[in-house]
């Protein structure tokens, strides 16, 4: 907590405000605009036409699954959604735009007004926002400098998008980072974006200022950009903020400009100045028509809404039990949530949630595969807990069948059987062995005797070497309790 607040306590005269915008990468079939398949990671424009590579003369059509998602966005972040909103043109002339405009929203964008709640150090905060609108993506240039050229890629060229832009309410680079989480959680719950920051399908562009807290007005904005990682975009935000303040501490001026983080030499530095709203020359589209939303068409999108993040974490503290430390792990790892939720149908065992984050994860990590991938099934996790809650197996047996199952895919109850691990439940049978065992190791029991209690771990384990591992544990230790005394 001391290191999230460092920047904050290191200049407490100091108000820091931060707006983000973020690009979602919507996953329709097609791109906005045409037929295009929207796939960028098929072979170098290969998935262009007329419409996308700009041509002279082409007209655009509107993909209406565009408008349902940006509606199902502006539902879950308590948006105004206009009932008329239009399209506008953007200029600015860059090699991977080539018809030198982006189409997007300008005045009239398609939501409003609507916020994004955080959880913070000091408890939940609203992140307001300004507007969501909908925009095609431009191309992607690709540098040689080895070759000295530069090559444009297309295939991104029409790859439709919703622009969220929020308020300076975060005051932090941690707040950052909350923020950032939270509405990734929220897009990739709704299944309209991957989320995945490295291949740009969420992309963000930091704004930040720094002032004298006695200042009326923000102070002069730079923003960052191309930055593709939360951890980046937090060591960024908090070198962006330090630099601003040394700088007008020495009496300089900040410039407004856009950013780049440089990830080897940990600082940020500048790409361009920051051009102005009127430097792009919006005007209205006069090829497309205005978006007309009815109350109907809201109501269709409102009854298809999932479950949002910020319910189904609540669910899993009130309904299901977890600590907020589980619930969070579930809420980064959705794959390992459906996983934890699907098992959960088999049993109501409290190992269950355990047996997910720590044995599950841990074996997906150590061997890189995917979830999906692995073959122990959600029933044969529950199957295998229960096996552990009803003392046929102990842990380490269970340990043993996990990994088992998680490579052949074979039942637990099989292979309890197939491997003979089957627990040594019988109080009389391990006394026997116990007495056996205590006759052979006289020094040790005097020792134990004479007051070294810890002696007791040597005996439960010379046990569990005898059991061949069967043995149940409690009751080993309890018959060694007995007959030590």
């Amino acid at each position: 907590m001391t290191e999230k607040l460092a920047i904050l306590t290191q200049y407490p005269d100091y108000a820091i405000n931060i707006g983000i915008e973020v690009h979602v990468q919507l996953q329709t079939k097609s791109k906005i605009f045409c037929s295009c398949p929207n796939s960028v990671d098929q072979a170098q424009n290969s998935q262009i036409c007329q419409i996308c590579a700009g041509y002279p003369g082409v007209l655009p059509v509107l993909n209406h699954k565009v408008i349902e998602y940006a509606i199902a966005v502006g539902l879950a972040t308590e948006s105004q959604i206009a009932p008329i909103s239009k399209f506008a043109r953007k200029h600015y002339f860059y090699p991977d735009l080539p018809k030198n405009y982006q189409i997007t929203q300008d005045k009239e964008p398609i939501c409003t007004l609507g916020k994004v709640k955080i959880q913070t150090l000091d408890g939940s905060k609203d992140i307001r926002l300004i507007r969501i609108h909908i925009e095609e993506d431009a191309g992607k240039n690709i540098h040689a400098p080895s070759q000295n050229i530069s090559l444009v890629n297309l295939n991104r060229t029409g790859t439709p998008l919703l622009e969220i832009v929020s308020y300076p309410d975060i005051t932090s680079a941690f707040e950052a980072k909350q923020y950032l989480k939270t509405l990734r959680d929220i897009v990739h719950a709704l299944g309209i974006c991957s989320g995945n920051m490295e291949d740009g399908a969420f992309r963000a562009d930091t704004n930040i200022s720094v002032r004298k807290k006695t200042a009326t007005e923000m102070g002069t904005r730079c923003e960052l950009k191309n930055i593709n990682s939360f951890k980046f975009i937090g060591d960024a935000v908090d070198y962006e903020i330090e630099r601003q303040i040394k700088l007008l501490e020495k009496g300089g001026i900040v410039r407004q400009e856009t950013r780049l983080w440089d990830t080897k030499n940990r600082k940020t530095v500048i790409m361009r100045s920051k051009e102005e709203a009127a430097d792009y020359r919006y005007f209205l589209d006069p090829d497309l028509p205005w978006i007309e939303i009815t109350p109907t068409m809201i109501d269709i999108v409102k009854t298809s809404l999932p479950e949002l993040p910020a319910a189904k974490f609540q669910r899993y503290l009130t309904v299901l039990g977890l600590t907020e430390y589980e619930a969070e792990i579930f809420m980064d790892e959705p794959e390992a949530a459906l996983y934890f939720e699907a098992a959960r149908k088999f049993t109501n065992s409290k190992q269950l949630v355990n047996w997910v984050l720590r044995d599950l994860l841990g074996y997906l990590k150590e061997h890189k595969i995917a979830l999906e991938t692995c073959k122990l099934t959600p029933k044969y996790l529950a199957d295998l807990v229960d096996l552990l809650d009803q003392n046929i197996i102990n842990n380490h047996a269970a340990k043993t069948i996990f990994e088992q199952v998680a490579k052949t895919g074979e039942s637990p109850s099989v292979l309890v059987e197939q491997l003979g691990l089957k627990q040594m439940g019988s109080e009389a049978e391990l006394e026997l062995m116990a007495q056996e065992l205590i006759a052979q190791h006289p020094e040790h029991v005097a020792g134990y005797r004479a007051g070294k209690t810890k002696l007791i771990g040597f005996f439960v384990g010379q046990m569990m070497q005898k059991t061949q591992g069967r043995g149940n544990p409690q009751i080993i230790q309890k018959v060694l309790l007995k007959l030590l005394a």
